[in-house]
């Protein structure tokens, strides 16, 4: 929506240009589900502008998560007492970033992490980097 005159504190919004819909369908074959997000941004008023943005963040969000669900079991993690899942998500997107940078051994995540888990040798480069 590019018309924000209604929007009563938009001078409390510094830059704000739009407010945005996505509605997505999904059809498993057996239920079909929509989902309508929105969105406030700073983008110009242009719907294929937009539209790169949220499919952008989404590819990122999508990835980011298919890799710690891979890499993690991220979803089958029961932790629900106060912090501790919001502190194994850092810890667990630490591990992620570290196993990314170590380009030593050409396996996946997955792999890596299990290699780091009986190698100390390896652990240790991982955490440092390239340094040994």
């Amino acid at each position: 929506m590019d018309r924000l005159d209604w929007l009563e504190d938009k001078a409390q919004w510094k830059g704000l240009n739009l407010i945005g819909m996505v509605e997505s369908e999904r059809d498993t074959g057996e239920k079909v589900t929509v989902e309508r997000r929105y969105y406030i941004s700073s983008l110009d008023k242009q719907a294929a502008c937009f539209a790169q943005a949220v499919r952008g963040h989404w590819g990122i969000e999508n990835s980011l998560h298919w890799s710690l669900d891979v890499t993690f079991k991220e979803d089958a993690c029961r932790i629900r007492q106060g912090q501790a899942a919001e502190n194994f998500a850092v810890l667990r997107h630490m591990a992620l970033s570290l196993l990314q940078q170590e380009k030593t051994t050409k396996v996946g995540l997955k792999a890596k992490r299990f290699k780091a888990a009986l190698d100390t040798q390896y652990l240790t480069k991982v955490l440092i980097g390239n340094e040994l």
